[in-house]
This record gives structure tokens, sequence and C-alpha cells, in this order.
């Protein structure tokens, strides 16, 4: 018994005859008898009784019909779940960023993968880069966006971006106007620094020692977001990515910081194990969209 004999017969029990099952295959009518023929010998038992140039079905063939329906209509839905599968109607994506990826490229990457692939399940929340790194260390996301130290074996660094921080200040603030802010002009003002948590801290601390200045440090936060709020307020100036600050729009001022601070962030995955169709795809659109937004000056390294 095989799959062209009980589709012989399937077609023979729809349609009727042997010649329009014949008709509905494409094959000769000789061609569809002997696949009968030949299922008969198999099973064991007759199907057709052929009777005055008619085949008429025995109660046996009937009983074995509706199973043979069944099983075709399990193969017709395997083809329609491997088919929503393939264009990606069938499938479910896990991603979690940091903040600042948060306010505009993930909606962007996450508003063309809905587009283009509308069937897909996506989950996105916002957390800190330790909390994704553990995340993805367990598995329970697909993809991060996070800050991460070189040297950890339980993620795989897919993509690496830089740029550089900038201050923010109120529009209010003496050096709302200045071309460049340097560590020397911060000697004498209120600072708000990110946690000591992240690798900006690490960065800034790193540059107010080498400038021999003493930073008067008046608040201690995370995320940049916080930074900012707190900035719009007139609390003091902060030094953060230069994301965030644009969802604040004239309520804080924009000046570059100098020297330079790097400010990184990974695209990761969970090591050891591949990434889904669902999460290239993600990838893929968000690889894009990082490139399309140039004025932030990121930078693949």
């Amino acid at each position: 018994m095989n799959q062209k004999q009980l589709t012989a017969f399937r077609m023979v029990m729809r349609h009727g005859s042997i010649t329009e099952a014949a008709h509905a295959l494409s094959v000769s009518q000789p061609a569809v008898s002997r696949l009968i023929a030949d299922l008969e010998a198999s099973i064991g038992f007759a199907l057709l009784l052929r009777t005055g140039g008619r085949a008429v079905p025995t109660p046996e063939a009937y009983e074995l019909f509706q199973e043979v329906e069944r099983m075709f209509y399990s193969l017709d839905r395997l083809s329609t779940v491997a088919d929503e599968i393939r264009t990606l109607k069938r499938s479910a994506f896990r991603v979690a960023s940091m903040p600042m990826v948060s306010f505009e490229i993930l909606p962007l990457a996450l508003r063309k993968m809905v587009e283009r692939f509308g069937g897909i399940d996506i989950s996105h929340d916002v957390h800190t880069s330790a909390r994704i790194l553990n995340l993805l260390a367990s598995r329970q996301i697909d993809l991060g966006i996070a800050q991460t130290d070189p040297g950890r074996e339980d993620v795989e660094v897919l993509a690496s971006f830089r740029t550089h921080c900038v201050c923010v200040l109120a529009p209010d603030h003496p050096f709302a106007n200045r071309d460049i802010i340097r560590p020397q002009d911060l000697a004498d003002q209120d600072l708000i620094a990110l946690n000591f948590r992240t690798l900006t801290h690490s960065y800034l601390t790193r540059c107010f020692a080498e400038s021999g200045v003493v930073p008067r440090i008046v608040a201690e936060t995370q995320p940049s977001y916080s930074a900012c709020s707190l900035a719009a307020l007139g609390v003091g100036v902060a030094i953060v990515d230069p994301i965030t600050p644009d969802v604040f729009g004239e309520k804080l001022v924009v000046v570059p910081f100098e020297p330079v601070i790097p400010f990184d962030y990974q695209i990761l995955k969970p090591a050891g194990i591949p990434m889904s169709r669902a999460g290239e795809r993600f990838l893929e659109t968000l690889l894009e969209t990082i490139k399309s937004r140039s004025h932030y000056g990121f930078e693949r390294t």
C-alpha cells in the first residue's frame, strides 16, 4: 500500500468512477484500475465490484475511504502548516533591548517586520543590559540589543556598533549655546552621571581622571532617559547616548562632548543554538534600520 494507490482509490470514491478518477489525475483509465488492483492485493480484500462495466464500491471500501480522507486531510494540513512556517505566518520571535534602542530603532524595525511578515508573533521587552544578557544566557529570548563586555561565552555577538556620547542640558543653561563642552568646562557644574553599572560611567570616570577634573555629581541614575529628564528639569548636565535626547525635543539642548566618549552596543543571541528563520529576517531588518539612521553616527565595529 502506497500513496499513489491510496490517491487513485480516493479519486475513484470521490468522483464515482474509474474514468472520472483518471481524468482528475491526468492518467489513463488502465493505470487507475491497476493501482486499485494493487491496493486490493496489498490489503487483502476487494474495494470495487466490477459489474456491467461499472465499478461499485464495497462496504469495506466506504469504511477505508473514511480513514483515507482523514489521512489526506492531515497531509493537506501539514502542507498548509509547512507553507505558513516558510512564509513566517506561523512563527514567534522574542527580542529585548536596552531603553536607548527602544525609542526609535526597534519600533521602526518592528514596523517593517509587521508589514512584511504579518503572521509573526513578536514579543519585545525593554530591560537593562545586565538583564538582557541573563535572558539570552538562559535562552528566554531570541535576540538582545545590549552592552556587553568581551569574553562572555554564553552569548554570541552578531553585530557591534559605536557612536559617541553627547552633553544634554536645559535650554536656559549657561552652556546651551556652546559648540563643544570639555571636561574642564564641567569642573564647577552640577553633573548627572549614568549609573556605575554602565559602561558609559566607566568611560566618563577615566575621561575626567585623565583631564584632572573631579566632577560634581549631584545625581546618578539609569537609564539615559532618566538622566535626560533630570537635565531637562535643570538639575544639571548629563552625558548620554545621542538617541535618547531626541525624545525630549525642545526641552533639551544637545552639545557635542570632547574628548569623545564611545557609546557601544551589540546585537546578541544565545550561544550554541541557531537562529530561527524569523530571527534571521528580523536581524536583517534591524541592521537595515540602523544603517538608515546615519544621523546618529553609528559605526559598525
